[in-house]
C-alpha cells in the first residue's frame, strides 16, 4: 500500500540526482579526459572512476584521475545543496570495490545553501584559463577566501612566496621537458589533443595556447606549433600561484583534494578570477619532491593552481561527454 505513494518521491529523487550528476560534467580533469560514471538509483548517487580514462604515462598511479573525480564529486555535493537536497556521504565506502569512489544518499529536503548556490552559479562560466593574467595582483583577503574553501574540505593550501618562484618555475620546467622527452607521453598527449569531435573530451589544439614567456611555464597542449590561441600582451605578474597540500598520499587524500580543487575554482570564478592548474610538477616522482621541500615538509603537494585577472574576453566551453555516456539511471 506504501509504495505507490512513495513513487512520486522517488521519481522526483531520482530527477534531481540525475540532475546534480549531469552539473558534474562540467568538472575540470586532467586533459580533460572526464574520468568518471555516474550510477543513480532511487535515493543514492554513486561515483565510480572509470580506468579506461586513465593516462597510464602522465598519471600512473592514478594520482589525477582520483583527484579530477573529486572535482566531479564536489560539483554535484554543491549542486544538491543548493537544490535544497541533504545527503551523506561515503568515500570508498567498499573496500572490495576501489573503483567505488564516493556513494552520496539522500536523507531528505534542507534549507536551501546560499553559498552553494553562488558556486553553482560559477559552474558553467568556470574555464580553464591557460592565457597570460594581467599585472594587477589577487588581494590577501581573497586568498583568504580562496583558503578558507580548501581547508573546508579538508584540504591545505600554500600561496607561493615570490622567494620561492624561481624554485617552483625550475621544477615545473623540467618535468615539462623531461614529459616530452618522453615518445610515451607524446603518443598519450597526442592522443588526448587530436580527439574526434564526437567524443566530447581532450584539449583540442584550437584552445590551446601558444608558448610565450612565463613566470611558470605552462604545458604545451600542442607542440607541433597549432596551438588556436595567443596568450596575449600580458607576462602573468599579478598572477598568484598556490598549492593543495595534505598530509598523506593515499586516494582517500586525492579525492578529497579534488573537491578542495572544485571549491577553489568555483570560488576563484564566482570573484572573477581566472585559473588554471598546473600539474606538471605533479606528474614525476622528482618534480614532486622539490614541491614537497617548497612546502618545508609540511606535506604532500596534490596540484599547483595559478589564478588571477584574466582577459576580458570570454573563452569558449571544452568539450563535454553527454550525459548518456556517463550517468546510468536504475530506478
Amino acid at each position: 500500500m506504501t509504495q505507490p505513494s512513495a513513487r512520486p518521491e522517488q521519481t522526483a529523487t531520482v530527477r534531481v540526482l540525475e540532475a546534480a550528476a549531469r552539473q558534474s560534467l562540467h568538472a575540470p580533469s586532467v586533459f580533460n579526459t572526464q574520468p568518471w560514471r555516474w550510477r543513480v538509483t532511487p535515493d543514492v548517487l554513486e561515483l565510480r572512476a572509470d580506468p579506461d580514462r586513465r593516462l597510464a604515462t602522465t598519471d600512473p598511479d592514478g594520482r589525477l584521475l582520483t583527484l579530477s573525480c573529486g572535482t566531479a564529486l564536489h560539483h554535484a555535493r554543491v549542486s544538491l545543496a543548493a537544490a535544497g537536497w541533504a545527503v551523506t556521504i561515503a568515500r570508498f565506502p567498499d573496500p572490495a570495490d576501489p573503483a567505488l569512489l564516493a556513494r552520496l544518499r539522500t536523507t531528505g529536503p534542507a534549507d536551501l545553501d546560499v553559498a552553494a548556490g553562488r558556486l553553482v552559479d560559477a559552474i558553467p562560466r568556470r574555464r580553464t584559463d591557460r592565457r597570460a593574467y594581467g599585472d594587477r595582483p589577487v588581494p590577501d583577503p581573497l586568498l583568504s577566501r580562496l583558503r578558507a574553501a580548501v581547508e573546508a574540505e579538508d584540504t591545505s593550501l600554500h600561496v607561493v612566496r615570490l622567494d620561492q618562484m624561481p624554485m617552483l618555475a625550475v621544477a615545473t620546467a623540467r618535468a615539462a621537458d623531461a614529459e616530452l622527452a618522453d615518445p610515451a607521453y607524446r603518443e598519450e598527449l597526442r592522443r588526448w589533443t587530436d580527439r574526434p569531435e564526437s567524443s566530447g573530451d581532450g584539449v583540442p589544439t584550437a584552445t590551446a595556447v601558444r608558448p610565450t614567456p612565463r613566470r611558470v611555464p605552462l604545458r604545451d597542449y600542442a607542440p607541433g606549433g597549432a596551438a588556436g590561441l595567443s596568450a596575449g600582451a600580458d607576462f602573468d605578474r599579478g598572477a598568484a600561484y598556490v598549492i593543495l597540500f595534505g598530509e598523506r598520499d593515499d586516494p582517500a587524500a586525492w579525492l578529497r583534494a579534488g573537491e578542495a580543487l572544485s571549491a577553489l575554482l568555483l570560488t576563484a570564478t564566482a570573484e572573477g578570477l581566472a585559473t588554471a592548474p598546473l600539474s606538471d610538477a605533479i606528474e614525476l616522482a622528482w618534480p614532486r619532491r622539490m614541491m614537497r621541500d617548497l612546502l618545508a615538509g609540511l606535506g604532500e603537494p596534490y596540484l599547483v593552481v595559478r589564478a588571477g585577472w584574466g582577459p576580458a574576453d570570454e573563452l569558449p566551453a571544452a568539450p563535454r561527454r553527454t550525459p548518456a555516456d556517463v550517468i546510468e539511471i536504475d530506478d
